[in-house]
């Protein structure tokens, strides 16, 4: 019955995986949005019949064209050949809510894709979501216990974006939301979206000519390295998850592409979720945890992302963890996953885990952690936002000792991030398009971490203290230590210009330090 399940030991049978994605196609578009996320998990789902539950991404057995193009029609309020030169007889796509066609703008001969909803959908939806939230409260009893999450709660989420997923002017808004977020970053492609020609059934979007991301060998001919290229999308994503806290909440190998200038495209925004400040900080605080090795903490982060439900004793956690980051350490981080952190299904769990398995698609040995931990570093040490200042101070002093080394492995992670997204990573070193393509930063700029830093020396009395303690701990001056800082960051600093600024800066730094004494004056004359 269940031999659908990684480690099953019977005769593989191409035909009982055909069966399960007829089934899931004639249940509906609730059960082929099921059958989606099931095929990005390599970890739990055999070959063959994720192989087979694929096909739901992209080929659902489309609605006819006379329906479609009605809808269209009776969405934009002219007829087809007015608005289009040409569209394809056939769908390019088609999935559990919609289907997509690509045409030419009549008025400009640009190539677009047409995204139409297939028709009475949204009651189907409702049926649908009514039965699994009645399953979900038969099996919320055994969810709680068995996987300390409540069964009703994911139904409810899991049904909340499938219906957001039916407006498609949200979807334009989102895509332009994306489109303001990565406007300066050249590894990633965002579609244009024609809104004068969208509606809630009817979306049209630039037409993105790319390379399904779990083709290796497509990706390989057109120049690209595979390695690099996944460098590109974990980078995209740790941006929509820690910078912007906007993320692509679906992107399975049906929403994204290598397009042959190396860069990642996304497509279909209708499922994008919002991670608030304080989420995208508690997430900085378990990398900030981890790299302390402060295991209990980064325990105590997850049950406030709520992964683990409040309550939960996380002392049987703590060793688990401890043993993940360990074991990943050891084994150059090739092993670590994110289904071994943690089993509650959320939307950015399920974001991780989609993009993850791509990664072991495309690449099983790739090593997600050695993108994340450069990516943060940098982030902590160039990231003026005083809560990430905060992180820094956390990460470079435990038990009250300033740790040098800590702080020279940053720099380290923080520049082999800054060297490998100089540009794009994904273009071979001695492929014509790298020659050519848009340059990115290429030095770690921590002039406004050195300013922050002199600030709070003036300013901050127990920084001040703990910064020369730093220097003279252990009952010796500390003059090597920092004569090794400077060298990693001598080639990266202009320190003339930052030395202006850092004066430029200085009257307003001596107008808070003169408030901050005067107010420590009048607060000990108070008592």
């Amino acid at each position: 019955m269940y031999d659908f399940l990684v480690g099953r030991d019977e005769e593989i049978v191409p035909y009982r995986a055909r069966q399960l994605r007829n089934l899931l196609c004639d249940l509906g578009p609730s059960f082929i949005k099921a059958g989606q996320v099931l095929a990005n998990r390599p970890d739990i789902i055999r070959e063959d019949y994720m192989n087979e539950l694929c096909i739901l991404q992209d080929d659902v057995p489309p609605v006819p064209n006379q329906v479609a193009f009605s809808i269209i029609e009776e969405e934009l309020g002219q007829p087809l050949e007015r608005l289009f030169s040409k569209i394809s007889s056939e769908t390019i796509a088609a999935a559990s809510l919609g289907q997509v066609y690509r045409a030419t703008l009549r008025e400009t001969g640009e190539d677009v894709a047409i995204k139409v909803q297939r028709p009475g959908i949204e009651p189907i939806i409702y049926r649908d979501l009514f039965l699994f939230r009645t399953l979900a409260s038969f099996l919320n009893g055994i969810s709680l216990q068995k996987l300390g999450c409540n069964a009703e709660l994911i139904v409810d989420e899991f049904g909340e974006k499938l219906l957001e997923e039916l407006d498609y002017t949200l979807e334009a808004t989102n895509i332009e939301d994306f489109l303001e977020n990565f406007k300066d970053d050249p590894t990633v492609k965002i579609p244009q979206v024609y809104k004068q020609l969208s509606g809630s059934r009817v979306l049209v979007m630039e037409w993105i000519d790319g390379i399904r991301c779990t083709d290796p060998q497509a990706i390989k001919e057109a120049g690209i390295d595979v390695e690099g290229f996944l460098t590109v999308g974990v980078s995209a994503a740790l941006r929509q998850l820690l910078e912007f806290g906007l993320f692509h909440g679906d992107p399975h190998p049906g929403n994204i592409f290598a397009m042959r200038d190396g860069r990642i495209a996304y497509v279909d925004f209708g499922n994008v979720a919002v991670l608030s400040q304080q989420n995208k900080q508690i997430l900085i605080d378990a990398v900030v945890h981890a790299v302390n090795e402060d295991y209990a903490e980064m325990a105590n982060d997850f049950t406030r992302l709520g992964f683990l439900a409040r309550g939960t004793d996380v002392a049987p956690i703590i060793p688990a963890l401890e043993a993940i980051w360990q074991n990943s350490a050891g084994k150059g981080l090739a092993d670590f996953n994110f289904r071994s952190v943690t089993e509650r299904f959320s939307l950015v769990i399920r974001s991780l885990l989609t993009q993850e398995g791509i990664c072991f698609t495309l690449k099983p040995d790739f090593k997600f952690l050695e993108v994340a931990y450069p990516y943060v570093a940098k982030r902590l040490l160039t990231d003026p936002n005083p809560a990430l200042r905060e992180r820094l101070i956390q990460v470079l002093f435990k038990d009250g000792a300033f740790q040098w080394k800590r702080l020279e492995n940053l720099i380290v992670l923080a520049k082999e991030n800054v060297s490998k997204m100089s540009s794009n990573p994904a273009l071979k070193k001695n492929s014509s398009q790298a020659a050519r393509s848009q340059q990115l930063e290429s030095k770690l700029d921590l002039t406004e971490t050195i300013k922050d830093g002199a600030r709070m020396f003036l300013i901050d009395a127990g920084i001040r203290r703990q910064l020369i303690l730093a220097f003279n701990e252990d009952s010796k001056l500390h003059v090597e230590e920092l004569v090794d800082v400077y060298r990693l960051v001598e080639d990266q600093i202009d320190m003339p210009s930052v030395a202006l600024e850092v004066l430029q800066d200085l009257p307003s730094v001596v107008r808070d330090f003169m408030l901050s004494w005067s107010d420590s004056i009048l607060s000990d004359r108070r008592y």
